[in-house]
């Protein structure tokens, strides 16, 4: 039996938790303006696991688990604050659901954001608890007497999500500290087990090898505590994963917008499992009287109504705090060192980002490289990362499987124990399994989170066409990521700007895509000579929006002059191209796509009066056309023609057969046509 005042306190949570689900339907049409879940029938399983958390340790619950953030010391108010959206909502300050907290308090378990894309929480969990692995494996210390681990929380439908097993490979590749706890109530929202799932969670997990499952009843307290206990305590002291499969009832509608009577057929069976009762008769068993059971209760349901009260007079967001926290701030805002120091021999561009990456290792034990082939074998498909393996360690350095959700999800929880993850996915065509996380859980982090977690790490992503690599190792992808907004993009022409932005990308605390063009690492395509550099110096930094002028012209009162914005493989194109024009063509390298340098692309535009966008990607409704567009927007008045954009052809892929890339993408002598079209416009 356990101790009674640890049944005190789980039955004053629980009642706390039931009286707001009660509360919240007494209150519906108050309620309802926005989504809310409540965590009836969950509240045994949700308490047990609270009840063990440390403030060292890490959480990532899901959108049904008001009982546990209730269990960690949260207060009623606290999320009656999230369920009005009011302005001092502890976990994003109104701008996402009711229990989706993100919590960083010195006294409570630490909680990163997460979406309310049902499993995609796992990810960043288990690069949270990979970056313990990687502390103490290369030896970070960390003051805490008990060793901290990661708790996720899932619920048994998004168990299916492929995404949770490149989670789970992972746990069990790397033998992590970290506990799924599975919350099994039988339901999708209106797909119930049977037609969704072959297999429990608890079945499930017995294909990965090294992670240890149980199955428990989750809905009663006493087994929930005593088995999530040991479970624990195994974590803390032998650091491998566990799966805990808690089979719970469902008592509450799936959300406030689907209420249970429209769908459910099994809400009698659910209630004869309701897990208030089960508590309640271990406490009389442990010699509680029904008077003091019935004042906990009362205690708890007032506690309920006079914070729903005040939550309600709770001030509402103003419109200006829609602007703060898209990104945290960056300390990098000038360009600081040597950029073209003497040197006996150029640096070819991949050598650039492979010495810079080396040099911060060298500085910075948080910073660590992973992806697909960078291990020692290797050391990357382009050689982008030789010898880093044999200098720094396999587990500074190392590969993973062939999981581009897991590459760049688990940089969020990685992110969140302090580290600085440079991950890199193998070519840009391949990242699109990596996007749901980009988007979903890193982009927004810093935003949802209202600035507490921005998400600090490095995408390197080889881009481009390059030697008839053809239409899965060729694409341009830039037009998709400028439209995720909470990320900054690279887009480098050169090394010396590759090493800088890498530089600037590390100290930056937001998230950073750098697209580096396979065809400039060694400048093997005629005429990309320039992105061969002098190394610059250890400590030259670039910071992002600042375009660069590769080609400055004087303004001209009789001649026509042109102004070429571009970056990566467009500025060696423009370069050749105005071999023969040079006074008449201005080229801007834009460097970085987001956040862009507008201020010189409008001044140079004013000036050359006409404007070409190059780039290497299709042009039908890219960054490229919208760039045109903003260009057209702001200087319309000093133009002397439409801005004209020139790109690849408008086709689904870039095909093998070098003719036919050759027709596909840009290249010198269509960019001079484009240059000499507009200028005798």
């Amino acid at each position: 039996m356990l101790d009674k005042k640890v049944l005190e306190k789980a039955f004053s949570t629980m009642a706390t938790a039931k009286a707001m689900a009660t509360l919240y339907e007494d209150n519906f049409k108050i309620v309802s303006k926005y989504v809310h879940a409540t965590s009836r029938g969950h509240e045994a399983i949700q308490i047990a696991m609270a009840m063990q958390l440390l403030p060292q340790d890490y959480a990532f619950p899901y959108y049904r688990d008001d009982a546990m953030m209730l269990g960690i010391g949260m207060q009623p108010y606290d999320l009656m604050l999230q369920l009005m959206a009011k302005k001092d909502d502890p976990f994003s300050g109104g701008r996402t659901y009711y229990c989706h907290p993100s919590l960083k308090d010195v006294d409570k378990p630490k909680i990163p954001h997460q979406s309310s894309a049902t499993g995609m929480q796992a990810i960043p969990a288990t690069g949270a608890a990979m970056g313990f692995w990687y502390k103490e494996n290369i030896g970070i210390q960390e003051t805490n007497q008990e060793k901290p681990f990661v708790v996720c929380s899932l619920g048994d439908a998004s168990v299916t999500e492929g995404e949770i097993a490149e989670a789970l490979q992972m746990a069990a590749l790397k033998q992590l500290p970290i506990l799924y706890l599975v919350q099994d109530n039988g339901w999708d929202i209106s797909a119930n087990a049977a037609e969704t799932r072959a297999q429990n969670a608890f079945e499930y997990a017995k294909g990965f090898h090294g992670i240890e499952a149980i199955s428990i009843d989750g809905a009663n307290f006493t087994e929930s505590y005593l088995a999530v206990q040991k479970v624990v305590k195994t974590i803390r002291d032998e650091r491998r994963p566990f799966l805990v499969h808690a089979k719970v009832p469902l008592l509450n509608h799936h959300t406030s917008g689907v209420r249970m009577e429209w769908y459910r057929d099994d809400l009698e069976e659910a209630q004869s499992r309701d897990p208030f009762p089960v508590l309640i008769k271990q406490l009389l068993e442990a010699g509680f009287t029904n008077e003091e059971i019935q004042t906990i209760e009362n205690t708890a349901v007032a506690k309920v109504q006079a914070d729903f009260d005040k939550a309600k007079l709770a001030e509402d967001p103003t419109p200006e705090d829609l602007f703060t926290h898209d990104f945290a701030p960056t300390p990098i805002t000038e360009e600081v060192g040597e950029r073209n120091p003497d040197r006996e021999d150029k640096v070819v561009m991949v050598d650039c980002a492979l010495f810079a990456v080396e040099e911060l290792m060298k500085k910075h034990q948080e910073c660590l490289l992973y992806g697909q082939d960078v291990g020692g074998r290797l050391g990357g498909v382009f050689r982008e990362a030789a010898t880093l393996a044999q200098k720094f360690g396999d587990e500074r350095v190392f590969n993973t499987p062939i999981q581009e959700a897991f590459i760049v999800g688990s940089t969020v929880g990685m992110s969140a124990v302090g580290l600085k993850p440079i991950v890199e996915v193998q070519f840009a065509d391949y990242i699109w399994p990596g996007l749901n996380q980009l988007f979903t859980e890193v982009s927004r982090s810093c935003y949802l989170s209202n600035g507490k977690w921005p998400v600090s790490m490095i995408l390197r992503v080889p881009i481009g066409a390059y030697g008839s690599g053809g239409p899965y190792h060729s694409s341009s992808v830039e037009s998709v990521l400028t439209n995720i907004r909470g990320i900054k993009i690279a887009y480098p022409s050169n090394g010396a700007d590759l090493k800088g932005l890498l530089k600037a990308a590390y100290y930056d605390p937001n998230p950073v895509v750098i697209l580096e063009h396979k065809g400039l690492y060694w400048s093997k395509v005629k005429g990309t000579d320039a992105a061969r550099v002098n190394e610059p110096s250890e400590d030259y930094i670039l910071p992002f929006g600042k375009a660069n002028i590769v080609q400055e012209i004087w303004e001209q009162e009789t001649d026509e002059t042109i102004t070429v914005i571009t970056y990566g493989m467009g500025v060696h194109w423009a370069l050749n191209a105005s071999a023969t024009m040079k006074n008449q063509v201005e080229i801007i390298d834009l460097r970085t796509l987001y956040p862009l340098d507008e201020e010189t692309i409008f001044k140079s535009v004013k000036k050359a009066k006409k404007c070409l966008v190059v780039t290497e990607e299709p042009t039908n409704n890219s960054f490229a056309r919208s760039l045109a567009g903003l260009i057209q927007e702001n200087c319309f008045k000093y133009l002397d023609a439409p801005v004209m954009v020139i790109g690849s052809e408008n086709m689904p892929a870039i095909p093998l057969n070098s003719t036919l890339e050759f027709t596909m993408i840009p290249n010198v002598d269509k960019v001079r046509l484009k240059m000499e079209e507009l200028l005798n416009y």
